[in-house]
């Protein structure tokens, strides 16, 4: 029996050991394992999105993945010894790693086996899953300046970013994944009209415009001189900024039959603003038929420079603002009018259009359905704000539902001179005078068109940025409305933005702008003429301005988009974040870039937080 003993004892001693080194070595093994994930998950997240673009590894990369393997892996655990970790950047952009560790063995020695040689792979990859990225870019006039410090326009700087960002996103793609990028162009309008159905459009609609009565009164003038045409050049000029509110005053009717008004009768400082205007080539000239005449046309340039004040009156509250111009210059024509005939007795009220053959005749912008004007924006009644709910489908012979297509050659705003003089009338006149075409005006401009969510080539990103030129005023509500509709996936493209039985998509809307809001009350926008349709908005009773107006509208339509499971990013360009800016977007996603490195580290950013760090198998 000793014998026997003797014989078994050291194979009893061989499994009994080698149990116990080896659930050693697997221990090590799998901290091993894990230090390994986390260094190399560590330095991935470290190297960033933005080296599939300018190839550039920062220099900690190494540095952060090796100190994260170090606290998860500490030296000589379990005994271990010739710890080594080591890293490599992959041609994917990702980082993969090699570790190895020596586990000294216990009875396992007297077999001769000293150490046991434990070693594990890992790797970590940046990637995007399914993915919509709706871009809703303000495109006004201020877009054409340049940020101090930065060599192009912010609207060249932004075109280069998202190009970069587009790489990222694309480099980074996992394999088998689906990424559509959208965008909405936005101003004082939106031009959405390629992307409807003829069934969503009203087939006619009115328009503030004025008709030819047949009447004719002896021309009492010789002719009259005005400019048009005005284009920029360089220079700046500030957005109208508010330096002081009074009371407006209230002035009786003369007669019973005639209506008050309110005016603002307060003084304003004195302007320090002057104009030089030189010629600016040959002068040529031209006819006119409506009204008949000769038009002498002279080239001209004008450079500005100082501050105006001026008041505008918001209900009855008169606001004093004011603009400085720097070395502004603008090229204009100058034109001698010589009247041929008599003159026109015009009608000016809402007049109606056919516009059954919108799609030739239009731009693309619209004007919007109906809605209501709002007094408490915690309780909306989306069924009168039909602009607000974004989800509805047009019924088809329902105007409220619909949209109107905008025709700008249509518009003149009674009674309100060329000059500026005359107050908003909402009843008919007729006249021989010429009151505004305001839709045809620089505040009114029409912007590029929108595109719906699609897969698209870097070529083709190239074609459309092209298309991108700034113009027009700063109306935010208006492109965080079509922003919603065209991304959401319970909507009217519900069709191709669902998620479907093995493609769910994240879904995400960028919204940038250069400025605050600045709307105009003569602007032809997608509420009509804000002082005369008063759709929204009613200039002598509202106890909120117009920009208060379209801001609280903008916060009601982003809560609308959030609530549609869309991740809603805010920058701001070259101008401050707002406290509804920064609610629109909720914590850590809003941010304020003053040049051009600063809007790519706010795109990196995004890109980042959009991607999916995993380890590969």
């Amino acid at each position: 029996m000793a014998a026997m003993l003797a014989a078994a004892l050291f194979p009893l001693l061989g499994l009994i050991g080698g149990a116990i080194d080896m659930g050693r070595g697997y221990l090590s093994q799998v901290q091993l394992q894990q230090a390994c994930d986390a260094g190399v998950l560590a330095a991935r997240q470290r190297l960033g999105a933005t080296v599939v673009v300018d190839g550039e590894v920062p220099g900690d990369v190494a540095s952060t993945g090796q100190r994260f393997f170090n606290i998860n892996f500490r030296d000589g655990v379990y005994g271990t010894s010739n710890r080594a970790f080591a890293m490599q950047l992959e041609n994917d952009y990702a980082i993969s790693g090699f570790a190895s560790v020596d586990v000294p063995t216990t009875l396992m020695r007297i077999f001769g086996q000293e150490n046991l040689d434990i070693s594990v792979e890992c790797e970590a990859i940046l990637n995007f899953s399914n993915l919509d990225v709706m871009m809703v870019i303000d495109t006004t006039g201020s877009m054409r300046h340049s940020n101090p410090g930065d060599s192009l326009s912010r609207i060249e700087t932004l075109k280069q970013t998202i190009r970069d960002f587009y790489a990222v996103v694309e480099g980074g793609k996992a394999p088998g994944t689906e990424i559509r990028y959208g965008f909405v162009p936005y101003a004082t309008n939106v031009n959405v009209g390629n992307l409807l159905l003829d069934e969503w459009v009203v087939s006619t609609w009115h328009y503030q415009g004025r008709t030819d009565t047949g009447q004719r009164l002896p021309n009492e003038n010789i002719g009259r001189t005005f400019n048009r045409n005005w284009t920029y050049v360089s220079g700046s000029r500030s957005n109208w900024q508010e330096i002081s509110t009074y009371a407006a005053t209230w002035n009786e009717p003369a007669n019973a039959d005639q209506s008050g008004w309110w005016s603002c009768n307060g003084s304003r400082p004195a302007n320090s603003w002057s104009y030089t205007d030189t010629q600016n080539g040959a002068g040529y000239v031209q006819t006119q038929a409506e009204p008949a005449a000769v038009l002498q046309v002279q080239p001209m340039q004008r450079i500005q420079n100082g501050t105006r004040y001026t008041t505008w009156r918001s209900g009855q509250t008169c606001r004093v603002m004011k603009s400085t111009d720097v070395n502004y210059i603008e090229r204009y024509e100058r034109v001698r009018e010589v009247p041929s005939f008599d003159r026109i007795v015009w009608e000016y009220d809402e007049i109606t259009r056919d516009v059954s053959n919108w799609r030739t005749e239009t731009g693309g912008c619209i004007e919007e359905r109906d809605t209501y004007e709002i007094t408490d924006y915690d309780n909306v009644d989306f069924d009168q704000a039909l602009d607000l709910n974004i989800d509805l489908v047009p019924t088809p012979g329902d105007p409220a539902t619909q949209w109107r297509p905008r025709y700008p050659e249509e518009i003149y705003v009674r009674r309100i001179e060329a000059n500026g003089s005359g107050n908003f009338d909402t009843r008919k006149h007729r006249t021989t005078n010429e009151y505004v075409d305001s839709g045809t005006w620089w505040f009114s401009d029409c912007p590029a068109a929108a595109k719906k969510l699609d897969v698209m080539s870097a070529d083709q990103l190239d074609t459309y940025l092209a298309t991108l030129v700034p113009y027009g005023a700063t109306y935010h509500d208006i492109g965080m409305i079509w922003g919603g509709r065209l991304i959401s996936p319970t909507g009217i493209f519900a069709a191709e933005n669902a998620d479907t039985e093995g493609r769910q998509r994240s879904r995400h809307m960028i919204w940038l702008t250069d400025g605050q809001t600045e709307p105009y009350d003569l602007a032809y926008g997608v509420y009509g003429v804000d002082g005369l349709d008063q759709r929204r908005w009613d200039p002598d009773s509202s106890s909120e301005t117009l920009p208060q107006v379209i801001e609280n509208r903008f916060g009601v339509a982003c809560e609308q988009v959030k609530n549609r499971n869309v991740t809603v990013w805010v920058v701001a360009f070259g101008t401050g974040l707002t406290d509804l800016m920064t609610e629109c977007a909720g914590p850590g996603r809003s941010f304020q870039a003053s040049n051009a490195e600063q809007l790519n580290d706010a795109f990196e950013a995004i890109a980042r937080a959009m991607s999916e760090l995993r380890i590969t198998d």
